[in-house]
């Protein structure tokens, strides 16, 4: 599956859900996608004015000047189901913190646990956040609930990972002896 069509899919996901102006639809991705995915604006927009080419969505009348609202149409809706059947896009992770530390002995150990630490405290963040998200959908289920659960719960076990692997990793941190620098060597005076 194109990046497009992966865009494609969360843009109709997103209206699928209640009609919105870009703006919105960008922060409803933000908010409720955000712990498993990401679209800028600059990904939004074009889709938008595709799929509306395409007459998978209508803009509806602006709620204000500037601003239009869009709204699945059918064939929209067929769409996003035909997206969501095919088989996900594998993604090559990128991690910045895993290729700073893959050449950490460039870095030194001391400069690799701050980036561990700063990847533990981010993950118990997250981890927090995400329980928060969980109470909330289990106390008001409605009929997206099970689903919107599925996600939260893979993000709760992603955190849990990072937890563990950085008390691993700060333990391997710990059992490396870092050099010691040789003494410079004292001048020697020249013999009278």
């Amino acid at each position: 599956m194109a990046s497009s069509d992966q865009t494609q899919m969360a843009v109709l996901g997103g209206l699928s859900i209640a009609p919105m102006t870009g703006y919105a639809l960008r922060e409803q991705i933000r908010d409720a996608l955000g712990h498993f995915w990401a679209e800028s604006f600059g990904q939004i927009y074009p889709a938008l004015a595709a799929l509306e080419a395409d007459g998978m969505i209508e803009r509806q009348s602006a709620l204000r000047a500037g601003s239009s609202t869009f709204a699945l149409t059918p064939r929209g809706s067929a769409r996003l189901h035909d997206l969501l059947a095919e088989a996900p896009q594998a993604a090559k992770p990128r991690n910045g913190v895993l290729l700073r530390l893959f050449f950490g002995r460039q870095l030194g150990a001391e400069a690799c646990r701050r980036l561990v630490t700063d990847a533990q405290a981010t993950a118990a963040l997250e981890l927090a956040e995400l329980q928060t998200i969980r109470h909330e959908v289990q106390a008001d289920p409605g009929p997206d609930a099970p689903y919107v659960l599925l996600t939260v719960l893979a993000g709760e076990h992603s955190a849990r990972a990072t937890l563990d692997w950085a008390q691993e990793a700060l333990a391997v941190l710990d059992g490396i002896a870092e050099p010691v620098p040789e003494p410079e060597p004292v001048p020697q005076s020249a013999p009278r």
